[in-house]
């Protein structure tokens, strides 16, 4: 249960608050420092899913707690980057990005209980949206330029980019699972009322 793999997921969820504290702190140097917290988290993101594979440690509780960490690590920054910088320009992407990962994680969730999550597993397209996005807000966080390059001004641009390519990969998850969400329910609904 807590190989190196899920060892590095959870240290991932540890370092949300750590993250927050870091962000908020009153140095000169806590933008980045903040970008190296979130880099960390990042590179913990593919190693353990590189090493869940490498050393055939793929567990139930990886595949659970490593969509999770990220989704809250990146809910977390983007919550973060609106409240520093609360225009609709920022907001809307983040929305956008956060309203995906609700969305996909409740068709995942239901498709489940349908027995055909398969239909709705990462696309290519998915992973192409994580990187872009993990490289926005990394940048949006780290904020000073660097060798000239306005990095805040790119990481605006590749949230946007980053935020199409999420409508982009919601609408192939929706359309794999359209015939299930237009066919008849196979179970009470009321039962799955919260």
């Amino acid at each position: 249960m807590f190989n190196i793999p899920n060892l590095l997921t959870l240290l991932r969820i540890v370092l949300i608050p750590v993250f927050v504290i870091v962000f908020f702190l009153p140095w000169t140097l806590a933008a980045q420092a903040c970008a190296v917290v979130f880099a960390l988290a990042g590179v913990t993101d593919w190693l353990d899913g590189y090493l869940a594979r490498r050393l055939n440690q793929v567990s139930s509780m990886g595949a659970f707690l490593d969509p999770v960490a990220d989704k809250l690590m990146v809910a977390t920054a983007l919550i973060l980057l609106v409240q520093s910088d609360p225009t609709p320009a920022l907001a809307v992407p983040a929305l956008i990005i956060i309203g995906r990962e609700i969305t996909i994680s409740a068709l995942r969730e239901w498709m489940a209980e349908l027995g055909a999550r398969a239909q709705v597993a990462v696309s290519v397209i998915g992973k192409i949206k994580t990187a872009v996005q993990m490289v926005a807000i990394f940048m949006l966080i780290y904020r000073e330029d660097i060798w000239g390059l306005p990095v805040y001004l790119i990481g605006y641009v590749l949230l946007y980019v980053a935020a199409i390519l999420t409508l982009w990969s919601m609408m192939v998850y929706l359309r794999a699972a359209w015939p299930a969400l237009t066919g008849p329910a196979n179970y009470p609904y009321e039962e799955h009322r919260e």
